[in-house]
Formats: structure tokens, C-alpha cells, sequence
């Protein structure tokens, strides 16, 4: 009979290695949220960083709080994409463990 807590360290150890690997991708990862009818783009790095604002020259002679309510919302479909994305590539990581379903990973 094989050791189960032998077998149990190993793929700990190897969804460990997995899990560094997806970090790393998702640090390579962009994505471009946008608002306003595409009015306000960003370009948004998987750890979350902003990368570049574009901002239509119609929308700049607007009201400054329009401006900062749409940069937000772009913000926030980027936000929303790298979730998006994040859950369809890695949510099968987990599986080999017998971890939960729904089980959240840290990243």
C-alpha cells in the first residue's frame, strides 16, 4: 500500500511549482478595460498595475467628474477581466488535491 501523506506531499509540492508558474503568467498578462462607449481605454497588467490611460480628446472638454466616474468604471472592467480570466486558466489547478469546489485561490 502506497504512503497517502507521501502522495499527498507530492502534489502539494507540485501544485506549489503550479501555482508560482500561474503567478508568473499572470504578471505577463494584459488587458484592456474600457467605458464610455471606448471613450476611456486602459491597458492593465495581471498584478493589477496600470500600464497606459487613453482618454478621447471629446471626453476631456467634459465635465472632470464624468471623466473621473468613466476612468473609474474602465478601471473596474479591467479589474473584472483579469478575475474573469484568472478563474477560467487556473480553476482547475486545485483539482489533483481534492481541495473544495468554489475553494478561492490566493492569487
Amino acid at each position: 500500500m502506497k504512503n497517502p501523506l507521501g502522495n499527498l506531499m507530492k502534489q502539494a509540492q507540485e501544485m506549489k511549482a503550479q501555482m508560482a508558474q500561474a503567478q508568473e503568467e499572470l504578471g505577463a498578462l494584459e488587458v484592456q478595460g474600457e467605458a464610455g462607449g471606448g471613450m476611456v481605454r486602459l491597458t492593465m497588467s495581471g498584478r493589477h498595475e496600470v500600464k497606459r490611460i487613453v482618454i478621447d480628446d471629446a471626453l476631456v472638454r467634459e465635465d472632470k467628474d464624468i471623466l473621473e466616474d468613466i476612468l473609474a468604471a474602465a478601471f473596474n472592467d479591467a479589474v473584472s477581466k483579469i478575475a474573469q480570466t484568472t478563474q477560467e486558466k487556473y480553476s482547475g489547478m486545485a483539482g489533483g488535491l481534492g481541495l473544495p469546489a468554489g475553494l478561492k485561490l490566493p492569487f
